[in-house]
């Protein structure tokens, strides 16, 4: 049995892929949050304030890790699509009038 031994990312990938789901689901998850996050302090130099600051005070100066510390804070939380709300979306929507 292996033991467990101390990586050098916080906080740990195992926890991060706990709240996401999957690996794919914490990468995107992840990337789009750092995506907002770098564009949070890009504009900042601009004055205009419209983006969503970071939710959790981090050291960290890179987007991707404050994303992560997020993420395993429970401040971002993936939201899956209901199939049975598209389902009914598409039932809903109006016939094609060129047909």
């Amino acid at each position: 049995m292996a033991d467990k031994y101390d990586t050098m990312m916080s906080p740990e990938v195992e926890g991060l892929m706990d709240a996401a789901g999957s690996k794919f689901g914490l990468c995107t998850l992840a990337a789009t949050r750092a995506r907002e996050i770098n564009s949070y302090f890009g504009q900042l130099a601009d004055g205009l304030g419209t983006r969503i600051p970071p939710q959790v005070t981090s050291v960290a100066r890179k987007p991707l890790s404050i994303a992560f510390e997020e993420i395993a804070a429970g401040k971002i939380v993936p939201v899956f699509p209901d199939a049975d709300a598209e389902a009914d979306a598409e039932e809903a929507a109006p016939a094609d009038p060129a047909a």
